[in-house]
């Protein structure tokens, strides 16, 4: 029986020096589910990728993120007005409009839920920001399954808005992800896909960059995960 040579992935001994016992903050990307592809039927994980690069690469006509109505200095959407270079947002204005839309909200519509989806025109991407709740610090599941239900309309027929991305949302410093109001813990990031991915969102998801330092567990590069996990977690119990 002939027999399969190994694939090399560096040339000379890279692939000796880049072993996982040097790098041991590192993820294990396991392989999909081998399934007949199905359009728009899954969240794509970008484990590894920078977002603030890919944006600024062109890679994507929309960005999915959050804003608050008090101070966005650390948060993505400040870093991405800053290098946009034909953007004319500030990291104050782009506060300013998100106080000015939740008072004027509160005035005309002050029985809608929220959370409200802002839309940032940077001229090269546009950003759709799920404004925090007013008088929280934080967002919950059941803001963030509203917020995506909102944004899925607002890509639904457009295609002149695609491809989208969004982030995570955990280890976030402005604006953080709780369960809900009594727990005030953070989810974990396949709760997260979930309700992403039932409020109708198919993009890109990109992890914290805390998560990439996971090497005791393997992830996937697609959400939902492969039907085995659940097996194995039925088996488990």
């Amino acid at each position: 029986m002939p027999t399969t040579k190994p694939v090399h992935l560096y040339d000379g001994e890279a692939g000796a020096l880049l072993s996982p016992t040097s790098y041991p903050d590192r993820v294990s990307l396991l392989p999909s589910e081998p399934t007949k592809p199905i359009p728009g039927d899954r969240v794509r994980i970008m484990w590894g990728q920078d977002l603030l690069s890919d944006v600024l690469d062109g890679r994507y006509r929309t960005v999915v993120c959050s804003v608050n109505d008090e101070e966005n200095a650390r948060g993505l959407i400040t870093q991405l007005v800053s290098l946009v270079t034909a953007s004319q947002w500030s990291a104050n204005s782009v506060t300013s409009y998100a106080r000015m839309f939740h008072d004027s909200v509160n005035i005309h519509a002050a029985s809608d839920r929220e959370p409200y989806i802002l839309k940032y025109d940077l001229d090269s991407v546009l950003v759709l920001a799920l404004l925090r709740p007013k008088k929280q610090d934080y967002f919950t599941l059941t803001d963030l399954a509203r917020g995506f239900s909102t944004v899925t309309k607002m890509l639904q027929g457009r295609p002149d808005r695609r491809p989208v991305c969004t982030v995570s949302f955990l280890g976030a410093k402005s604006n953080r992800l709780v369960i809900d109001h009594d727990s005030k813990t953070e989810p974990t990031f396949e709760t997260v896909l979930k309700t992403m991915y039932a409020a109708g969102f198919r993009g890109d998801t990109y992890p914290s960059p805390q998560m990439w330092q996971r090497a005791d567990v393997g992830v996937f590069p697609n959400y939902p995960f492969p039907a085995g996990l659940d097996r194995m977690r039925d088996g488990s119990s």
